[in-house]
């Protein structure tokens, strides 16, 4: 069925890519999250191209919306660290590799952390990573996840964001990925003003940007710049602002990935009480 709403969760890839399709049609997905490699980093496994083109396949039929890889979290290409930047800079073009096996999807990182450094510094740092590994060829588009301010971390404002993508030289390859969780902890309303925040993104970076969103209740307040996700209408967010999220017409045909604290059994039930408050079910 097409024009329903795009929504999946985070699957596992350590049985096969074509595996997550499948798991993700038998909970009423079409899309899904994955990491490419342990989200600690460690070697990622080989491409087999069988699994890749059944898929590729499974998706075409099912009318799959694009499906988001994530970096690993202990990349910090902000890093004061060379060696840490370098590792960064490294998974990152190696990530880029894989994704090209499965072309028009995204791939998802958290800017990173100054440490101290300050936020010129991170930006200056990050856009460094981002030209060194952007190619004009490439053909999965790049997102940089909007993050909820703690510690000295990056991202947590849509100005820091556009001067990300206005300091690299391969820009059209970049888009945004926007997390509830994060932007309510970083003190964008979501609950109360949503048109207002959706407002001031495209103003800044421009809607045309946003190709993701990470659905995610809080379990913490508002502008705590904590970044601790809780399932849908358990924490501060609230099921009817997500549900307004996930209706609002601005964010039409966006894909929405959960990441709530769930196991598979877990997200299907959040996805049918989505589908059902939505009208899909």
């Amino acid at each position: 069925m097409q024009n329903r709403l795009n929504i999946g969760c985070h699957l596992s890839a350590a049985d096969g890519y074509f595996h997550m399709g499948e798991e993700a049609i038998r909970i009423d997905a079409n899309t899904f999250q994955f990491f490419t490699r342990n989200p600690r980093g460690s070697k990622a496994k080989e491409i087999n191209k069988d699994d890749i083109a059944a898929l590729t396949h499974l998706m075409t039929i099912n009318h799959f919306a694009p499906i988001l890889a994530h970096a690993p979290y202990t990349l910090n290409p902000c890093s004061a660290d060379p060696k840490v930047r370098d590792f960064a800079l490294m998974v990152m073009a190696d990530d880029f590799r894989i994704m090209e096996n499965l072309p028009g999807n995204y791939y998802n990182f958290h800017p990173g952390s100054h440490v101290g450094q300050g936020i010129e510094i991170g930006i200056d740092l990050i856009t460094d990573v981002l030209n060194r590994t952007l190619k004009p060829e490439l053909e999965t588009t790049i997102l940089l996840e909007t993050m909820s301010g703690k510690g000295s971390e990056v991202g947590s404002r849509f100005e820091e964001i556009q001067t990300i993508i206005s300091r690299v030289e391969q820009s059209d390859k970049l888009g945004v990925c926007m997390d509830s969780c994060h932007l309510y902890s970083a003190g964008y309303n979501v609950v109360d003003d949503l048109d207002s925040v959706l407002d001031e993104f495209d103003h800044i970076v421009g809607l045309k940007r946003l190709k993701a969103f990470h659905l995610n209740d809080s379990m913490t307040p508002f502008a705590s710049n904590k970044d601790r996700h809780e399932k849908i209408g358990k924490g501060t967010i609230g099921l009817d602002a997500i549900v307004r999220i996930l209706q609002h017409p601005k964010l039409k045909g966006i894909p929405f990935y959960l990441e709530t604290p769930n196991e598979v059994e877990g997200y299907q039930e959040e996805i049918r009480i989505l589908r059902a408050a939505v009208g899909e079910i």
